[in-house]
C-alpha cells in the first residue's frame, strides 16, 4: 500500500459494528476478505447494501475502493449469515424440513384461543402507546390494508448476488402497483428499521412512482407469546397497527408472510405466502405475486376479508 492512508469504513451486521481498515487501491474483493475475518461470513455470502461507485462505475469484486462513492459516516449494512446458520441453503424450497416459526397453527383450543389472552392483548396496547410509527403516506378513505413480509416474501434474503434488485422477487412491481388501486400499503419485517430502509431502497420500493407505502413497523412492533408445544416465539399483532390506525380493522385488513406462526393473533387475516428462496434458480419461474395481485383484486370490494379462508385463495382467481 505504499504511503497510501488507510480508509477506515463501518460495517453493521447482525446488530453489530466492525471497523475495517483498507487501502485506496484494495479491491471490494479484498474488503469482503477484511469482513470475513470479523464475521466469518464468507466473501460469497455478503451483500454490501448501499454500496455504490463513483459516477461511471459499476461496482463488483474487482472494483477499487478509491472509486467507490464513500462519504464521511458511510455505515455499510451487510447481509449475510454463516455457514454453521445455512446448511439447509442449498436445499430445494420443497425439501426444506418445517422449523420452529414455520409451524402450522394446529387445532387445539389452547393455541387458537392464543388471540384472546389478556397477557397478551396488554403487551399490544402497550405496543399501541410507546411504539413510534413514521408515517409517509397517509391512509386513504376507502382503502383496505396489506401488510407485507419482507426476507422470503418479497426478497431472498441468503442468496448471493452483486446487488439486491437480482433477489427482488418476480412481479414485485407490478404486484405492488395493481394492489395500491385498493389498498394502503404497509411493510413490517422481523428485522430492524434500518435493515427494512435500505432494503426497500435497493429493491426501489420506498419512492416508486406507481405505488406508495404507508409506512413501515419492525421488530419492536412485534410481541412474544408462549404456545404449549413452541415455547415463546414473537409474532406481528395487527392489532399493533388497528389501535394505531383505526380506519383499519379485522374486516378490511390482510397480511402476507411465508412465517404462518407471524398471524397468530390474527389467524383469520393472515395469508401464508410460498417462501421464495434460490432467486437464482427460481426468478424465472416463480409467479406466486402475480397471482396473488389477482387475487386481492377479486376480494378487494368484499365487506369483510376475515370471513375469507386465505389458505384456498388459488380457488378464489
Amino acid at each position: 500500500m505504499g504511503d497510501e492512508i488507510d480508509i477506515k469504513l463501518a460495517i453493521k451486521w447482525s446488530g453489530n459494528e466492525y471497523e475495517i481498515e483498507i487501502g485506496p487501491n484494495e479491491t471490494v474483493a479484498d474488503l469482503k476478505a477484511s469482513i470475513y475475518s470479523k464475521t466469518r461470513v464468507k466473501p460469497e455470502r455478503q451483500k454490501l447494501m448501499g454500496l455504490k461507485g463513483q459516477k461511471g462505475i459499476t461496482v463488483n469484486d474487482e472494483t477499487q475502493i478509491n472509486q467507490l462513492a464513500l462519504r464521511p459516516g458511510l455505515k455499510i449494512m451487510m447481509m449475510g449469515s454463516k455457514e454453521e446458520d445455512i446448511s439447509n441453503i442449498d436445499l430445494d424450497p420443497s425439501e426444506i424440513p418445517n422449523v420452529l416459526n414455520d409451524f402450522d397453527i394446529e387445532d387445539d383450543l389452547n393455541e387458537v384461543a392464543i388471540h384472546n389472552r389478556e397477557e397478551y392483548l396488554a403487551k399490544i396496547e402497550r405496543r399501541v402507546k410507546e411504539y413510534k410509527v413514521t408515517v409517509f403516506n397517509e391512509p386513504r378513505e376507502g382503502k383496505k390494508l396489506l401488510v407485507l413480509d419482507i426476507d422470503y416474501t418479497l426478497f431472498d434474503h441468503r442468496s448471493t448476488a452483486e446487488h439486491a434488485s437480482q433477489l427482488m422477487r418476480p412481479y414485485l412491481h407490478e404486484f405492488l402497483t395493481r394492489s395500491y388501486e385498493n389498498y394502503d400499503i404497509v411493510i413490517w419485517s422481523a428485522t430492524g428499521m434500518k435493515w427494512i430502509e435500505v432494503k426497500m431502497r435497493e429493491l426501489g420500493v420506498t419512492n416508486n412512482p406507481n405505488y406508495k407505502i404507508a409506512f413501515f413497523l419492525d421488530s419492536l412492533a412485534m410481541i412474544s407469546v408462549h404456545t404449549q408445544k413452541y415455547g415463546n416465539i414473537n409474532v406481528k399483532p395487527l392489532g399493533v397497527i388497528w389501535g394505531k390506525f383505526p380506519q383499519y380493522s379485522s374486516k378490511n385488513t390482510i397480511m402476507f408472510d411465508d412465517i404462518r406462526s407471524n398471524f397468530l393473533m390474527n389467524p383469520q387475516n393472515g395469508l401464508r405466502i410460498k417462501s421464495f428462496r434460490e432467486a437464482y434458480k427460481n426468478r424465472d419461474k416463480d409467479k406466486e405475486l402475480y397471482y396473488l395481485a389477482r387475487y386481492l383484486t377479486n376480494i378487494a370490494q368484499m365487506d369483510d376479508l376475515s370471513t375469507l379462508d386465505h389458505n384456498d385463495w388459488h380457488k378464489k382467481l
